[in-house]
């Protein structure tokens, strides 16, 4: 059984406390780089695009996605179910942001951005302690970290794919213009 001592506890703690810091702002960043690049399509694959609540999901998923990169060499042997903890942690966000907003607007009738950006900050929060908790706790069968690594390549797949072919539906309809992906 692998069995985490307190200082590998406390260390794996700060990198998902640092996490938290770069995705939110990288993630905060992403929101205008698209245009910032003169609208480059390759920019676009990693940033926001328009205002659709799907273009929104990638300032979660690409800095989360870039976070697992930096982490991985100095806790890979420190932890346990590495990948399987931060494709939960990342897919929480994913599942999160839509859920809270499509909930909150359908009470208020329309998006308010103090409640956009702080339901960004604290699901963010929430994908990293949930990462955490998966990478200080018991292990898991190992298969399920190859199935996290194909969940985290079909999202990025997802991602670049929608970002110039998205479905007509309506958390990829940009909520100022009424289009669809690159405009």
């Amino acid at each position: 059984m692998f069995v985490l001592s307190q200082p590998n506890r406390r260390t794996i703690f700060v990198y998902e406390l640092v996490g938290m810091v770069f995705i939110i702002f990288l993630g905060s960043t992403l929101h205008f780089t698209f245009d910032w690049s003169g609208r480059q399509p390759i920019v676009g694959v990693f940033s926001a695009v328009n205002e659709s609540v799907w273009e929104h999901l990638k300032l979660a998923f690409w800095p989360a996605l870039f976070y697992l990169l930096i982490e991985y060499a100095p806790l890979r042997k420190q932890t346990v179910n590495f990948f399987s903890a931060k494709t939960i942690g990342t897919c929480l966000m994913i599942i999160l942001i839509p859920a809270v907003f499509y909930s909150y607007t359908a009470v208020t009738g329309k998006s308010i951005f103090p409640i956009d950006i702080s339901t960004f900050i604290i699901v963010v929060i929430i994908g990293q302690l949930a990462s955490y908790k998966l990478l200080t706790g018991k292990a898991l069968p190992k298969k399920l970290n190859l199935v996290a690594i194909g969940v985290l390549v079909l999202l990025a797949l997802a991602f670049a794919l929608f970002t110039f072919y998205p479905p007509q539906l309506p958390i990829f309809k940009d909520a100022v213009t009424g289009g669809y992906g690159i405009t």
